[in-house]
């Protein structure tokens, strides 16, 4: 008899495997109220690995920039990474001490331009209300999904910006 595909097979023709419908009294579901390390890593792992095996996830590329202060103190960041043609802004910060003199604008300007130089010509973030959603509309982004679920009347923004390929520009 040809061997099926595991799916199509009865708990008899599967040897070895342990199927979840298999498990009953096997099975333990242990819930915390923290992040236990070692189930934690397991986790990541996995979906690490599934994610690699369906998307070709080695081409992604890390992306950072840092504002410094004249004695060398980083003052502000932007972290994110690049795929293709799309650019994901992952954090930006400003000291507090530093905010509203232009280095989170210069700190846009400069991601976004080694992005373009990559090749991207999508940018996209998440913020939430509380946080600068009004500033990264006036930096061209546009609200592309809101999620007006959280307490406190706090909304989520996913936002996107498009540009013009480096190439296209005049």
């Amino acid at each position: 008899m040809p061997l099926r595909p595991p799916f199509m097979r009865s708990s008899s023709e599967v040897h070895g495997q342990v199927h979840p419908h298999q498990l009953g009294s096997k099975l333990s579901i242990r819930v915390h109220d923290a992040l236990p390390p070692a189930e934690s890593a397991i986790v990541d792992d996995g979906i690490g690995r599934s994610n690699a095996e369906a998307a070709p996830l080695h081409e992604v590329t890390p992306l950072s920039c840092f504002a410094h202060s004249e004695r060398g103190d980083v003052i502000g960041g932007a972290v994110g990474r690049c795929w293709g043609h799309c650019c994901e802004l992952q954090q930006l910060w400003v000291d507090p001490a530093h905010r509203r003199h232009g280095i989170g604008t210069r700190l846009i300007g400069a991601f976004e331009a080694r992005a373009q130089a990559r090749g991207c010509t999508i940018y996209y973030l998440e913020t939430f209300s509380f946080q600068a959603p009004h500033w990264y509309r006036s930096l061209g982004y546009v609200a592309a999904c809101e999620l007006k679920l959280y307490p406190h009347a706090i909304t989520r923004f996913i936002m996107v910006k498009h540009t013009v390929p480096a190439s296209a520009a005049p």
